[in-house]
């Protein structure tokens, strides 16, 4: 279908080059006022102001927005969405005083999940996943990165990167999948660290890449899970088989995360939340993107992520939910977006703009979403009437997106 959008309040994030954004570059937002979009067969064909329109061409819809803002949909470049079941009695926990620490000692936490994980069906897990996804859809997600890492065994680990190929191959927005298999020690191998990376090198990686059930390998360095040298070794063997490395870094303390990240060229290094001097100087000269996730920390009372010494440092960051039952249970990228801006003090551009097309550039598709660039995906949010962009952010509690677009067709 071809579709012509009128009377479009603000189109925001319009962009004739597509690029990864750094520091500064991230508070330019480009925008018309007033406009009309084009869209042929689910793709961006052109743009511009409503007194430069000559009119419509034969067989082309015409979609009147209105005073609609329009954006380019949210680029959730990390979540665990695949997951069994809640864990709300850990929520409790916490308010009562126990650590994250106190949870996963006493079998909590990731050990929770694995082991809900591991007695439900793959058929179960893809419907309870494919619900979250529709959800998240309606919110305005118009990409989205999966992990794996609540499995924690051969059987579980492949059962999750199975549902989530499935994911892939039945939803409308692009899904890539990570395997997270080093997202910690399974009891079993508490006190035997090098058995489990074996495991993970010599039986899960092989299956793997034979059955091409990841995009990307993923580890969580941080202090009491993967420590820098294992974080390396796992993710060298990933990359010998063809995937890209991205790490859980600086979360619960300064792991030394980053600098391994940027090390091996990782594509993005994420959450953040302890950042001394040295790892934001690696960030910032390196090509690997840092990934905030503000309403894990939010979650989990944590300190919130040095947003504005990365960005004045030149970093390129990105935005994202880490939607997961645990420390974010919650996928909607519009309040990952006020948060950041309310807590992390980015400007409301800035933040668009990590949630977009940064986000797309974390997961490898910034030359097909995140911008409202002529050929790319018409992956859109249709807000209700808004006075400005920063209207988004400021109105933290409402629910603004009228419609979603995906591929050209409202959903």
């Amino acid at each position: 279908m071809n579709l012509l959008v009128t009377n479009i309040h603000l189109l925001v994030n319009t962009r004739k080059e597509s690029n990864l954004l750094r520091g500064k570059q991230l508070a330019e937002l480009p925008f018309f006022e007033n406009a009309y979009l084009r869209i042929e067969k689910g793709l961006i064909k052109e743009y511009g102001t409503m007194d430069g329109l000559t009119g419509h061409g034969s067989g082309e819809e015409v979609y009147d927005a209105k005073g609609a803002t329009v954006l380019p949909a949210w680029c959730d470049s990390h979540t665990h969405l695949v997951f069994a079941g809640s864990r709300e009695g850990e929520f409790v926990d916490k308010i009562n005083g126990l650590s994250y620490a106190d949870i996963a000692a006493r079998g909590g936490g990731i050990l929770n999940s694995a082991a809900k994980l591991n007695d439900t069906t793959a058929d179960d897990l893809f419907d309870i996943a494919w619900q979250r996804l529709q959800e998240l859809m309606r919110l305005g997600t118009g990409a989205i990165e999966m992990k794996s890492g609540y499995g924690l065994s051969v059987e579980g680990e492949l059962k999750m990167l199975r549902v989530i190929k499935r994911l892939k191959e039945a939803s409308p927005i692009p899904v890539k999948a990570s395997f997270l298999g080093a997202h910690t020690y399974p009891p079993a191998y508490k006190n035997d660290h090098q058995g489990y990376i074996n495991l993970i090198v010599q039986q899960m990686l092989p299956v793997i890449a034979e059955e091409g059930l990841a995009d990307y390998i993923d580890v969580f360095c941080e202090e009491g899970f993967f420590s820098p040298e294992e974080t390396e070794t796992i993710c060298f063997a990933g990359m010998k088989l063809g995937l890209k490395p991205k790490i859980h870094a600086n979360q619960l303390h300064v792991s030394g995360g980053t600098q391994i990240g940027v090390k091996m060229g990782a594509v993005s290094v994420d959450h953040l939340e302890a950042m001394d001097e040295a790892a934001i100087t690696a960030l910032a000269g390196s090509t690997t993107i840092g990934t905030l996730l503000p309403t894990a920390a939010f979650f989990l009372r944590m300190p919130f992520q040095p947003a504005r010494a990365l960005l004045n440092a030149g970093c390129a960051i990105a935005l994202a939910s880490d939607y997961n039952p645990g420390s974010s249970p919650s996928g909607n990228m519009n309040l990952v977006v006020s948060m950041s801006c309310i807590q992390l003090k980015m400007l409301p551009e800035e933040a668009i703009n990590a949630a977009t097309i940064n986000g797309a550039y974390a997961m490898g598709l910034g030359n097909e979403l995140g911008s409202i660039t002529e050929g790319k995906r018409a992956n859109l949010i249709f807000t209700r009437p808004i006075p400005s962009i920063a209207y988004l952010p400021y109105a933290f509690g409402s629910n603004l997106v009228d419609k979603v677009m995906i591929n050209g067709v409202f959903i």
